[in-house]
């Protein structure tokens, strides 16, 4: 037959969506299950943007702009300025989710065989984004023992060769929950621009930070204005992760004019996502205090929870809604499997992602998990509780 192309070969499973048919036959077999695998927020997606859809008079579907419509990307830039992000909008290209953006920006700055730098554990999708673009990852390795902060600048440094073309951070971090200080932000723009590099980040995280942090975006770092790229979505946001609707935020005219050759390509976003999308940026401060205040009570009763397993490390999320946890496990895909197919308690068992898929550098994360904790908190207590159980019992 004929044979499959060595980027297909290359191109890893979803540490997130692998586990899914396991998942299924667990609920044909009766199982309820405790997902704390995907980043599916519970929380309901704002009336206003529901509204505009459902109330919608439009009688043609049509295209949009390549770039997204004018009425949503000047919203998109107001709400950017409220953050002391200085864009018009001209400087955002509306992308079908981040990860076109992330795929558009990679094959617009980056030729196969370049390299971009990405502190690990990181999203797992980047990896498949780099292979997709036939880029190399190099990981900038961060460890739990100190919740995974960012490595020295020195270490950053010694990563770049002449094939590097950009470092990407993930503000705050999926899979970590990290948050970089202002301080870091300023560090690696530095970098950056001392070696003529790309910085990009992927802040769509940006509305979730605790505990009386802020986040510094680098598109507020002075000077930076031709290496800074932010990709963003509405996905968590909004708890709209099925509108699909990201953008790319810069003030580099070259770059904005290279993307969008490949939007063009794709045509459009979709429009009535569009339209949802626009609206969620009149959803009111309360919606966010809510939310925030609901995962910082999750986190803390999550964290709680976990640190009462012998045997377990976790590291303490500045934001988003993941944390990564060190289980006393050999391998954590094997024992995410066996949770769906053999374990259960009352007939409950838990879904996790395996964490070893975050990781570029082999044989890391191998006894690591990652939790979303975007269940209730009496679901996210049972889940840990079976996790606690099914570690009595498992052998590696």
């Amino acid at each position: 037959m004929p044979t499959i192309s060595r980027k297909g070969l290359l191109m890893p499973e979803s540490p997130i969506r692998k586990l899914v048919p396991y998942a299924e036959q667990a609920t044909k077999n009766g199982k309820a299950i405790y997902y704390l695998n995907i980043g599916q927020p519970d929380i309901k997606t704002p009336e206003v943007a529901l509204n505009a859809v459902r109330e919608n008079d439009v009688e043609i579907l049509s295209y949009s702009r390549s770039e997204g419509s004018d009425t949503y990307r000047k919203k998109l830039a107001a709400y950017y300025n409220k953050y002391d992000i200085k864009v018009s909008h001209e400087d955002i290209i509306v992308t079908t989710g981040a990860s076109e953006g992330l795929l558009f920006l990679f094959s617009s700055i980056m030729d196969p065989g370049d390299e971009v730098i990405i502190s690990e554990p990181f999203y797992a999708n980047y990896i498949a984004f780099s292979t997709s673009s036939g880029v190399n990852v190099v990981p900038a390795i961060c460890s739990i023992e100190d919740n995974f902060a960012l490595p020295s600048i020195e270490t950053f440094e010694k990563l770049i060769t002449p094939k590097t073309k950009a470092i990407l951070i993930c503000n705050p971090g999926n899979p970590t929950g990290y948050l970089y200080s202002k301080e870091e932000i300023e560090k690696l723009a530095a970098l950056a621009i001392k070696h003529d590099l790309f910085l990009v980040a992927d802040e769509v995280y940006r509305e979730f930070v605790y505990d009386g942090n802020t986040h510094y975006s680098i598109m507020q770092v002075d000077g930076l204005e031709e290496h800074a790229v932010v990709i963003d979505s509405v996905s968590k946001r909004y708890s709209m992760c099925g509108a699909r609707v990201g953008c790319l935020v810069s003030k580099n005219k070259t770059v904005l004019k290279t993307v969008l050759k490949f939007a063009q390509a794709r045509l459009s976003p979709p429009t009535y996502a569009q339209i949802a999308s626009e609206a969620a940026l009149d959803t009111p401060q309360s919606y966010f205090d809510d939310v925030i205040a609901e995962y910082v009570d999750r986190r803390d009763t999550l964290i709680k929870e976990l640190l009462k397993i012998d045997g377990v490390k976790v590291a303490k999320p500045k934001g988003a809604f993941y944390c990564i946890v060190e289980l006393p496990i050999k391998n954590s895909d094997d024992f995410a499997q066996w949770l769906l197919e053999h374990f259960d308690i009352n007939g409950e068992t838990v879904m996790v992602a395996p964490a070893g898929g975050f990781y570029s550098t082999p044989g890391l994360g191998l006894n690591q998990v990652r939790i979303a904790y975007v269940l209730k908190k009496e679901s996210l207590i049972k889940a840990v509780h079976i996790l606690k159980e099914a570690l009595k019992v498992y052998k590696d």
